[in-house]
């Protein structure tokens, strides 16, 4: 899941260079299981970017290495200011964001979340379009 350069389609539609990826995950959590969640709700779409919360963050190195892109933090004020589609209250108590995976994928994409938040083996998971995608 590599990130790539911006082509045409079939279609002649440009495609987007790659996905923000928000997160969302307990403390401890392997990079390989990380990664396969990834691979199960991305399945090839090329990465551009994995967000979380700023706590989280040093926790996506391996993924984010692996994959060879880099990762974005942001701060719970930063996620809280986010409208997103699935707010959780649970989420909102825990950490004071309403939002991790949804609102850093926002954030880290400046475009539409594609891929509301899904939870995988315990990661939850959401995408938006990459920064300056053609199609954003």
């Amino acid at each position: 899941m590599p990130p790539s350069d911006t082509s045409a389609s079939p279609t002649g539609e440009p495609t987007p260079q790659g996905w923000a990826v928000g997160l969302g995950f307990r403390p401890g959590t392997s990079s390989e299981r990380i990664l396969d969640a990834l691979r199960e709700v991305l399945g090839d779409k090329p990465i551009a970017y994995l967000a979380t919360i700023d706590r989280r963050a040093e926790e996506l190195g391996d993924a984010a290495a692996g994959l060879g892109v880099s990762v974005r933090a942001f701060t719970a004020a930063e996620l809280a200011r986010v409208d997103v589609p699935n707010p959780s209250a649970r989420t909102d108590d825990a950490l004071g964001t309403a939002s991790v995976a949804e609102a850093a994928a926002l954030l880290a994409a400046d475009g539409p979340l594609v891929i509301p938040k899904r939870t995988v083996d315990g990661i939850v998971i959401a995408a938006a379009l990459a920064p300056k995608s053609p199609l954003t």
